[in-house]
Order: structure tokens, then C-alpha cells, then sequence
């Protein structure tokens, strides 16, 4: 998507070959009218394969997962990383090793919104090594629900993230893949 692609060359930092930081515009800062526009090219990609739930971590996926949910009019289900203090009982719950933050966490999904009738789309702000979007799916699956497949906005494509979930069968879509990195470079792959 040339908007993002865009956006990243003139308010994304590459702080190195591993960090790119797009919080004046995803993360700590939204933009609305991209998160819209981004949305809407995910929920066009995924349109005809029967999606009945948007799922997304919290919480930088919440916004673009918000307005994919918006434009297929589906609800949105928000996994958790930190469990409950109610709830405990009626959870799917998996531990995370996050790349970005080096710590592993907890993650749930309330069994409430979610059943084997469900044929889900995961959206992420970022994809890298795949662990998040694999522990989404394991939750996912706890529940029989089936995957539809998983959008991102960013990919860092030189990262084994895509492989991982390609190799499991699972459809991934990238809004804009970065071929490599480093500090103050960015190269999209084509």
C-alpha cells in the first residue's frame, strides 16, 4: 500500500536493522484517516472468505483491526496480555515471547466471544519473528475456531515471521514489507 509505504518514508525512524519505529502515526499516535484507509484495503483483500470475527492484540493492532472490523462489519475481539482477575475460569490462555520488549506474557482470549463457528481474521501492526501472530493462533485454535488468515501492516520481510505462518498453511497480507533495515534506511521490498 503506496500511502503507508509513504508514511513510513517520511514519519517512520529506523532506529536500526531491528527497530522502526511508527508511533506518530500507529503506535502512540493515530492517524485515523490512514488507520481508515488501511482498514479498508485489508477488509477488501479478505472480503470473500466469510470472515464471521476480527482478533487482534492488544493493543497497537486495536485501531487498524478496529476499522478492518468496521469495513467487513464484524465484531472485533481483543486478545488480552494480561489475564483476568474475573474471568480466569472461562480463558484460552498461551504464553508470548515478544521480540520487541525481550520478556514473554501471558495471552488470553475470553471463551465468551469466541466458538467454533468463527472464522477469524488476525490483524497486527507488525509481523517479525511470527511469535505474537503464533500464539493468536493457538488461542484461536483452542477454540476451534478456523483462521481466515492474518493481515499486518508492516512486515519485516527479511525477519522469519512470514515463513513460520506460510508454512502452516496460513494466508499472510502485509500492507508494506521492509526487505531490510537499518539505522535511518529503510528498503520495501518489491
Amino acid at each position: 500500500m503506496e500511502l503507508l509505504k509513504n508514511k513510513i518514508k517520511q514519519d517512520g525512524v529506523a532506529v536500526n536493522e531491528h527497530i522502526l519505529k511508527v508511533d506518530s502515526f500507529i503506535n502512540h499516535q493515530i492517524e485515523p484517516m490512514l488507520m481508515q484507509e488501511m482498514g479498508k484495503d485489508i477488509a477488501e483483500h479478505f472480503k470473500e472468505k466469510g470472515i464471521t470475527k476480527v482478533a487482534t492484540i492488544e493493543s497497537s493492532g486495536i485501531a487498524p483491526a478496529l476499522m478492518t472490523a468496521v469495513s467487513l462489519e464484524v465484531p472485533l475481539i481483543i486478545l488480552k496480555k494480561q489475564p483476568s482477575k474475573i474471568l480466569n475460569q472461562d480463558l484460552y490462555q498461551t504464553v508470548v515471547t515478544s521480540f520487541t520488549k525481550e520478556t514473554n506474557y501471558e495471552l488470553t482470549l475470553s471463551k465468551k466471544y469466541i466458538s467454533a463457528e468463527d472464522h477469524v481474521l488476525i490483524v497486527d501492526d507488525f509481523l517479525a519473528n511470527g511469535e505474537a501472530a503464533t500464539a493468536a493462533l493457538r488461542l484461536l485454535r483452542m477454540s476451534h475456531a478456523t483462521i481466515a488468515g492474518i493481515a499486518v501492516l508492516i512486515e519485516k520481510s527479511f525477519q522469519p515471521g512470514h515463513q513460520k505462518l506460510a508454512s502452516q498453511g496460513i494466508e499472510v497480507y502485509a500492507l508494506a514489507q521492509i526487505a531490510e533495515m537499518a539505522q535511518d534506511y529503510v528498503k520495501f521490498k518489491d
